[in-house]
């Protein structure tokens, strides 16, 4: 949902106008929309090379782990995930807000590597390193808009519960 049709609905919802300050959150919306649709624009051009720069990056850091097995079966599935959450981010930064995540599910997500047994921490891992790939293909002012979202995608998945979070059979959290 975008930020406009979540202030119309919120104030729709307690049967007023918006108020002043939404009213300027739309508007800073609107004035930011060129710069929302180019880094979108630039998160979907240059997905196939974030992966890779990301892949290389979590590799470094997790070489043991069934994405760098040899299997290319794993390898693509992991990679066309990570992509998913490049375009998830994308979605975001056009809506103005963490709507998408929460509608398409990265909690679903999360419940599935687990049932998988894919290692969380994995996951948590590398998605930071999608984000940093990001923030160095986006420069920082652009970087800025998006790294929020690969934040919460980090938080969701590393959110406190059983010890899930498990890298070569040490328990990270």
């Amino acid at each position: 949902m975008s930020l406009v049709k979540q202030v119309i609905l919120n104030a729709d919802e307690e049967l007023r106008y918006p108020t002043p300050a939404e009213i300027r959150m739309i508007q800073n919306f609107c004035e930011s929309g060129e710069q929302r649709i180019r880094i979108a624009t630039t998160l979907a051009k240059n997905q196939s090379r974030l992966v890779e720069r990301a892949s290389d990056k979590f590799w470094k850091v997790c070489p043991v782990t069934p994405s760098n097995s040899g299997n290319m079966r794993k390898t693509a599935s992991c990679q066309r995930d990570q992509g998913w959450y490049i375009r998830l981010v994308a979605y975001c930064i056009l809506a103005g807000n963490e709507q998408p995540l929460e509608d398409i599910g990265t909690i679903g997500m999360k419940e599935m590597y687990q049932s998988l047994g894919i290692p969380i921490f994995n996951w948590v891992e590398a998605v930071r390193c999608i984000k940093e790939a990001a923030r160095e293909l986006l420069g920082d002012e652009d970087a800025a808009i998006a790294t929020p979202y690969f934040d919460h995608i980090i938080q969701t998945l590393a959110s406190p519960g059983p010890p899930y979070f498990q890298n070569n059979g040490r328990t990270d959290w």
